[in-house]
């Protein structure tokens, strides 16, 4: 089985900046989704132009590696994979590279170069199970390769056998679980985004202006405000009339 890393990438500004960062990102979910397909080439295409934008970027260079591996292309692989181990300071992350360089040598029945990858890969994690698993089978059939086998040939290759049939179901119990496992992370992502945004949204509503509501008047207040206009009409109607020289009427007292 192989192991790929998969990682939910945060933008950290000393790591990569802005656009760059977006793009690097982009490719390697893109190839990832090629890769889940089965679309090894088309996978490695999109981990190579993430890079493109960061020769230096370890889940490109692991996935990469992985990919090239899933093509046959075991010593380009190895390349690749060594490549990751040295760059990266994560323990799992070498771990992981290390296991995977084993499989290489597993497919090519470099049983004992296989066996020198998987300890590597115990030094960084272990409790890997699989790699325990597939160190134990390596050292197995270097022995066998270098003539120790005798008459128990036949007793281990029904050994073997059965031992390649749990293996093929626990890479598929695995592969399951995998699959599982990013489809609850998918739900997950979804339902913080969704957070985000209504967040966002509220946040949004809250920066508005409120719209000015008009205050309602008591009957007091109106009348007053009435015989106030009523007042200004009058005097206004005053100053007109005597700007046209008509006279203004008075009462005479006797």
């Amino acid at each position: 089985m192989m192991k790929r890393i998969c990682y939910i990438l945060i933008p950290v500004a000393c790591i990569l900046a802005g656009s760059l960062h977006a793009q690097t990102n982009k490719y390697v979910r893109e190839g990832n989704k090629l890769y889940d397909q089965k679309k090894y080439k088309e996978a490695a295409a999109d981990y190579q132009k993430a890079l493109q934008k960061n020769p230096n970027y370890v889940p490109g260079l692991f996935n990469l590696g992985n990919s090239l591996y899933q093509q046959k292309q075991f010593e380009a692989a190895r390349k690749v994979l060594s490549a990751t181990a040295k760059k990266t300071q994560d323990k799992g992350g070498k771990a992981g590279a290390n296991y995977n360089i084993g499989n290489t040598y597993m497919a090519e029945q470099k049983w004992e170069d296989a066996v020198n990858a998987y300890k590597q890969a115990l030094r960084n994690n272990p409790q890997d199970a699989d790699a325990k698993y597939n160190l134990s089978y390596a050292l197995e059939m270097m022995k066998k390769q270098q003539g120790g086998g005798g008459k128990n040939n036949d007793k281990n290759k029904d050994k073997n056998k059965d031992q390649d049939k749990n293996k093929d179901q626990q890479n598929k119990d695995n592969k399951d679980k995998n699959k599982q496992d990013q489809q609850n992370k998918d739900q997950d992502n979804k339902q913080d985004k969704d957070k985000d945004q209504q967040k966002k949204d509220q946040q949004d509503k809250d920066q508005q202006h409120p719209q000015s509501q008009p205050s309602k008047l008591s009957k007091q207040q109106a009348d007053q405000l009435l015989n106030a206009l009523q007042q200004e009409e009058k005097k206004l109607q005053d100053k007109m009339q005597k700007a046209k020289g008509v006279p203004v009427k008075t009462e005479k007292d006797w």
